[in-house]
C-alpha cells in the first residue's frame, strides 16, 4: 500500500522534501491541497509540479531523473527548417494563453481525456494573470497552429504542454522559446518527464539531486515579468 502526505489546506507553501518521492511511480510525493497560485509558485520552487487526473485529488510529483532542455543547444534543425519553408508563420508571446491551454487539453489520437482539466486551466490562468505563466503562439493568419505554456521561477523556465495544430507547430513555438530564454539569460527549460518525443528534439536526463541545485541557484535570480510583455511578434524564419 502507497503511504503518502496529505499537503495541509492552511500551509500552503510547505511540501514534503522532494528527494523522499517515490521511486515507483516515479516521482509521486504527496497528495492534497489546492492549486492556488501560492502553492503552485511554492511547489515550482522546489522542483515539484501537479499532475493528476480529473476526478482525482490533486497528486504531486518530483520524478528522478529530470528532463531538461539545453537552450544553449536548442536550436532548429534541418526536418524543422525544411518544414517550415515556404510558411508564412508567425510567432507571439502571450498574446492567446487560455487558448493555448485548451488547445494542448484537446486529446491527442488514440488518448482518452486529458489531465489539462478546467481547474488546472483557471489555476495557471490565474499564474498568467500575474506574470508567472506564460505561453508562446504560432500562427499562420489568424489561426493557431501550435503553441506552449509553463512557469517562469527566476531564470528556470519550467515547461507544461505544447501542441501542434500543423505539422511543425510546436517544434517552433520549442525553438523560439529557447532563443528568448538563451537571450534572457535561461540555461534550462524544464520538461519534467521524459518521453521519445522529448528525447527526440534534444532533451536529456538529469539526476533529480543535479536538477535542484541548479534550481536553487536559478531560482534566486529575479527576472522582471516585463521582459514577457515586451517580445515581440516574429517571422517564423527569424526564429530558426
Amino acid at each position: 500500500m502507497i503511504r503518502l502526505p496529505l499537503l495541509d489546506p492552511a500551509s500552503p507553501e510547505r511540501f514534503p522534501d522532494p528527494r523522499h518521492a517515490l521511486a515507483e511511480p516515479n516521482g509521486l510525493l504527496a497528495f492534497g491541497g489546492d492549486l492556488s497560485p501560492r502553492r503552485l509558485l511554492a511547489a515550482y520552487e522546489r522542483g515539484i509540479f501537479p499532475w493528476f487526473n480529473p476526478g482525482e485529488p490533486i497528486l504531486w510529483w518530483s520524478p528522478d531523473p529530470r528532463c531538461v532542455f539545453d537552450t544553449a543547444t536548442l536550436k532548429a534543425n534541418r526536418s524543422l527548417r525544411r518544414t517550415l519553408a515556404g510558411k508564412d508563420w508567425r510567432v507571439t508571446v502571450d498574446e492567446a494563453f487560455v487558448r493555448v491551454m485548451r488547445a494542448c487539453a484537446a486529446p491527442r489520437p488514440g488518448q482518452h481525456g486529458t489531465w489539462i482539466g478546467p481547474g488546472i486551466i483557471e489555476a495557471y490562468a490565474s499564474l498568467h494573470t500575474q506574470g508567472h505563466a506564460h505561453s508562446v503562439e504560432v500562427w499562420e493568419g489568424d489561426e493557431l497552429v501550435g503553441g506552449l505554456y509553463g512557469v517562469s521561477v527566476g531564470r528556470l523556465f519550467c515547461g507544461e504542454s505544447m501542441f501542434s495544430a500543423r505539422s511543425g507547430g510546436s517544434k517552433l513555438a520549442l525553438v523560439a522559446l529557447a532563443g528568448l530564454l538563451r537571450d534572457w539569460g535561461f540555461p534550462l527549460l524544464d520538461a519534467q518527464v521524459s518521453n521519445p518525443h522529448l528525447l527526440g528534439l534534444g532533451a536529456r536526463e538529469i539526476p533529480r539531486e543535479a536538477f535542484l541545485a541548479q534550481l536553487r541557484r536559478l531560482a534566486a535570480q529575479p527576472f522582471d515579468a516585463v521582459h514577457w510583455r515586451k517580445a515581440s511578434p516574429r517571422a517564423a524564419a527569424d526564429c530558426l
